[in-house]
């Protein structure tokens, strides 16, 4: 995941060994490498590492998916899933981009965006 560039300023990292339930909400770039369950809110960044196991509906401004997520996302500006990604669930963004090698079980949805 050396390769996903994020802003300058990260405000919320949950590691490799991580264990969280509930609902997070966070400004600034969040990075999520553990385990979550629940609801993630941000307007910003929300990546997930490529050791995350997450089970959430997620929304936010720009989601990278390199790990496991099981759920709905999202994304006011664009969802960009990286391998080993595994989804399943709806996507909902203006953009999505889904590389190669990515396990992808579900919908998506592309509203236009609106000036």
């Amino acid at each position: 995941m050396s390769d996903i560039k994020l802003p300058d300023t990260v405000t919320g990292l949950l590691q490799k060994g991580t264990n969280f339930e509930g609902k997070l909400s966070f400004e600034g770039a969040c990075r999520i490498g553990g385990n979550f369950k629940g609801e993630i809110f941000t307007r910003d960044t929300l990546v997930i590492d490529s050791t995350a196991d997450i089970e959430a509906n997620i929304e936010a401004n720009e989601v990278i998916v390199a790990g496991q997520v099981k759920g709905n996302i999202y994304a006011k500006n664009k969802v960009t899933m990286k391998p080993p990604a595994k989804f399943r669930g709806t996507v909902t963004a203006p953009t999505l981009s889904i590389a190669d090698g990515v396990v992808f079980e579900g919908a998506s949805y592309m509203p236009q965006i609106s000036n």
